[in-house]
């Protein structure tokens, strides 16, 4: 009986149920949408969002190219960029890997992103061809930024004022299990929480390595890529915000032309590093963004529905004083083409 009710509380379910940084989005943004309602209802346009960065496709809510926006940041804070045309070889896109200076390992990534969707670290050239057999796409390839701090860095800044601001900082701890020198890693996978939500991700990334029994106390990273879909903890660090590091990014924002509301993931050496502004940013989130930092393990769920009320207020403000400069709202019709092309590229 004991190990019955262990197996029920041990659970995918019971184990997102206890947390709520698991549940899906739309429970947790469900009160948000009512606030939606009412600044659509002011602005006579559900779709106010679109003006707070006007230089981003529906502001960066859905449907903007990656590469586009990233052709917006100054080159010395971004890594090395290309984007594939679906749908391509493996030799060209080898051939065009090698003209742009990129060598393996690399990033893939869908153009139209999803929450983590169709992220990989490729290895290998029987990488690239398993990305291709899966991809309906067009996709961007990314140098590997070998850093190693990973942070979601929120930014601010009311077109009605001259300085922005950082108003949320999330560290993120990749997945990872430590041997003990007994358990093979598939029982180091299952008896951790995290993992075992990965479990059908993980045990065909790992299946010629399951029955491993790793050394006491060697850490094993599990998935490179620093997403929460994935595993990633995100950690709360905004200790870090500063004056100095609110004028390090104010400093960078202001070069992105039209940019004034969403969140960089990045990478750097060092928290000096990123104080001073010395990263390299391989995703700037628009409007569509959260400040992730309220998805630290055990936060209250008041508190975060709290902060993504101050966010959408902040959007709201941010759209609103952008459109009385003259941005339009996006049409109806724009909207619902845009919407479309993206249902079908994500498919």
């Amino acid at each position: 009986m004991k190990f019955f009710v262990q197996k029920i509380l041990r659970s995918n379910f019971f184990i997102k149920l206890r947390a709520w940084e698991y549940w899906p989005v739309g429970v947790v943004q469900l009160p948000l949408f009512f606030l939606w309602i009412w600044y659509a209802i002011r602005e006579r346009s559900p779709f106010y969002f679109s003006a707070s960065n006007p230089s981003i496709l529906t502001g960066g809510m859905v449907g903007e190219s990656k590469y586009e926006v990233l052709k917006l940041i100054p080159d010395h804070v971004k890594p090395k960029t290309i984007l594939i045309s679906y749908p391509e070889t493996v030799t060209n896109i080898t051939n065009t890997m090698a003209a742009h200076g990129l060598t393996l390992p690399v990033i893939f990534k869908p153009d139209l992103g999803l929450r983590g969707w169709m992220v990989r670290k490729i290895k290998s050239e029987e990488d690239i061809i398993r990305y291709l057999s899966e991809i309906k796409t067009d996709f961007i390839v990314q140098e590997f930024v070998d850093h190693p701090l990973e942070f979601g860095v929120f930014y601010v800044r009311f077109p009605s004022e001259k300085n922005g601001f950082v108003n949320s900082i999330t560290a993120k701890e990749f997945l990872y299990v430590t041997g003990d020198g007994t358990k093979t890693l598939r029982e180091l996978i299952l008896e951790k929480d995290r993992a075992k939500l990965q479990w059908s991700t993980l045990s065909k990334l790992y299946e010629d390595r399951l029955n491993e029994i790793l050394p006491a106390g060697q850490k094993q990273e599990l998935i490179s890529i620093g997403n929460h879909c994935l595993g990633t903890t995100f950690l709360n660090y905004n200790h870090l915000i500063t004056e100095k590091l609110n004028s390090s990014f104010d400093t960078i924002s202001k070069q992105i032309d039209g940019f004034y509301f969403g969140r960089y993931d990045l990478r750097c050496q060092s928290l000096e590093d990123l104080e001073n502004g010395k990263v390299k940013i391989m995703e700037l989130n628009g409007c569509g963004a959260e400040p992730s930092h309220i998805y630290h393990p055990g936060s209250s769920l008041t508190t975060g529905i709290k902060t993504l009320i101050n966010y959408w207020s902040n959007m709201y403000r941010v759209s609103k004083e952008n459109n009385r400069r003259g941005i339009p709202y996006l049409a109806y019709r724009d909207a619902k083409r845009i919407y479309a092309n993206f249902k079908k590229a994500t498919a």
